[in-house]
């Protein structure tokens, strides 16, 4: 499992023009699954997410988690994450999870983030997104299951 979560002052998704998903102060997060992924590991992910410390404190130091500062959370799933471009030009998703796990994955994800009692938007699984990320700093941070 692997997330791109950035820091944002305002997030918003789009599908045909509509908004699907719209935050304002928190965190945007990029979702993707490959074929070892388990609920054990988005446990692990949601818990490294929520208490991330990358929002600043009264000092402008990050110090501070999306809980600390009552944050919301925009997640958007990306099977892109798990391009390969090892070879030639064009990426390979051989590494990425098919669909209909991937769904299923997705989905607890997000009803572990509300566990937490964190607001949540979300994008639309497998739908042709516009996302358009107010990244805040820049704060881009890569959280990897296999890395933790």
């Amino acid at each position: 499992m692997k997330l791109i979560v950035q820091r944002s002052k305002n997030s918003k998704v789009l599908v045909d023009n509509k908004i699907v998903g719209k935050i304002d102060k928190g965190l945007v997060v990029l979702v993707g699954f490959t074929h070892t992924d388990t609920i054990e590991d988005i446990k692990k992910l949601t818990k490294k997410l929520v208490n991330l410390r990358i929002f600043d404190d009264e000092n402008h130091i990050m110090n501070k988690s999306i809980l600390d500062v009552k944050g919301e959370i925009l997640s958007v799933s990306q099977f892109t994450l798990y391009a390969d471009c090892k070879k030639g030009n064009r990426p390979s998703y051989i590494n990425s999870m098919r669909a209909d796990d991937a769904r299923k994955l997705y989905e607890l994800f997000n009803e572990e983030i509300k566990k937490y009692d964190i607001y949540l938007e979300t994008g639309i699984f497998q739908a042709d997104m516009l996302v358009e990320i107010n990244n805040d700093g820049p704060v881009t941070i890569i959280l990897e299951s296999e890395n933790l």
